[in-house]
């Protein structure tokens, strides 16, 4: 099967193409050639998920077939759609044309492909596995996009209701109300409290709804940039996510599934435990876990355990875990252990993700109640109230 895969590729470029076909290319039109290389690495943009996935299954098939790297990578580029991905396999395949590893070629778009598959293929290069690194890459980043689609289609339902609560109650006080406020006021009756405070919500919506919604805007975008530019406001956001009541669990399973993982695969693809954790904290989002594996990355050059250097943050590493890893690390199956317990952690994700829709749908039915409720209450009670104290002739 292997070879005539590789038959099939030799047919269809019997001469090999990146010396006939780019040559020829770079004599007849200079100006083409020049524009590949006027490109800044600052202009390619990350690969995402599903485009880097492609690319290591692919790759990773090609090696299986025997086809050599340089044909390989022409193969790959032929495949390639946007002006972006082909300037980068140019570049890529210029490299390893001149006599380059691949993973040095690819540590020139660590912004295109991310450190952590970097080293992966790295390692894969150093010990000659390079086409079951690839393999390993391939599934572990489709394992991470999965991840990233439970968590949005758990969260779908909540933000749907949350919409919805949130048009209905302001239908009801920008619209609906102020049509009858003006029969309270005419009869000049004593409104009850919850009516007044219906009344000046929606007196302060009508009159300033604008400048409401500005400050809004300028909240959210100050917020943004100060997680983005501010390290300790993002630190203390982070941590407040993993303490929320709901999404804090599903954040900490989640953070937890991916470090274990990246962290297994790394030491099974033969880099050292301190090299794996420095990968790990920086392929990490949350920035207390990210802390938490660079503090952990330290204490080990030291000669400190990992386990017991994760016992010192109960908030973010469970009992479980330390104990599992301090058996791991004395039988010498540390990556096996790490990857055991990313299985264990992402089936206590799927759990929590299915889980969260149901739990947090009660809550947000009675809060969705509470409000409607209370504006209806808030109308029916003056008019009640006007009732009364009417003496039918």
């Amino acid at each position: 099967m292997a070879k005539k895969y590789l038959d099939f590729f030799k047919k269809k470029s019997p001469v090999h193409p990146i010396h006939k076909v780019d040559t020829t290319k770079d004599k007849k039109s200079p100006a083409k050639k020049n524009r590949w290389q006027d490109i800044s690495f600052f202009s390619y943009s990350k690969f995402s998920v599903k485009k880097q996935t492609f690319f290591a299954k692919r790759l990773s098939f090609l090696i299986k077939a025997g086809v050599p790297m340089l044909e390989s990578m022409y193969v790959i580029k032929k495949q390639a759609k946007s002006k972006s991905e082909i300037g980068v396999f140019e570049k890529i395949i210029a490299d390893i044309a001149n006599g380059q590893s691949l993973a040095t070629s690819l540590g020139r778009f660590k912004g295109v492909f991310g450190n952590f598959a970097l080293n992966i293929i790295k390692a894969g290069e150093s010990s000659g596995t390079l086409m079951q690194n690839l393999s390993y890459l391939a599934d572990e980043l489709k394992k991470k996009e999965l991840l990233r689609k439970k968590i949005m289609s758990a969260l779908l339902y909540p933000i749907i209701i949350t919409i919805a609560t949130l048009g209905i109650t302001g239908l009801l006080v920008i619209y609906i109300f102020p049509k009858i406020l003006p029969i309270f006021q005419n009869l000049g009756a004593e409104l009850p409290l919850s009516t007044r405070i219906v009344i000046f919500v929606s007196d302060g919506v009508r009159n300033y709804g604008f400048y409401i919604l500005l400050g809004l805007i300028v909240f959210v975008i100050i917020s943004y940039f100060l997680n983005k530019k501010l390290p300790p406001f993002r630190f203390f956001l982070h941590g407040l996510i993993l303490r929320l009541p709901f999404t804090g669990a599903v954040a900490k399973h989640y953070n937890l599934t991916n470090s274990t993982r990246t962290l297994g695969l790394l030491l099974k693809s033969g880099l050292s435990l301190t090299e794996s954790l420095h990968v790990t904290a920086d392929t990490t989002e949350n920035v207390q876990y990210k802390k938490a594996f660079e503090n952990i990355s330290r204490g080990v050059m030291k000669g400190k355990s990992m386990s017991d250097i994760m016992g010192q943050s109960p908030h973010l590493f469970p009992d479980m875990l330390e104990h599992m890893l301090s058996i791991g690390e004395k039988s010498g199956n540390l990556s096996t252990t790490l990857i055991y317990l990313s299985e264990y952690y992402e089936n206590e994700f799927d759990e929590l993700t299915k889980n969260l829709s149901t739990s947090i749908e009660p809550v947000l039915m009675i809060v969705m109640g509470i409000l409607v409720g209370f504006i209806a209450i808030s109308v029916i009670t003056p008019i009640y109230g006007i009732t009364q104290h009417l003496n039918p002739k």
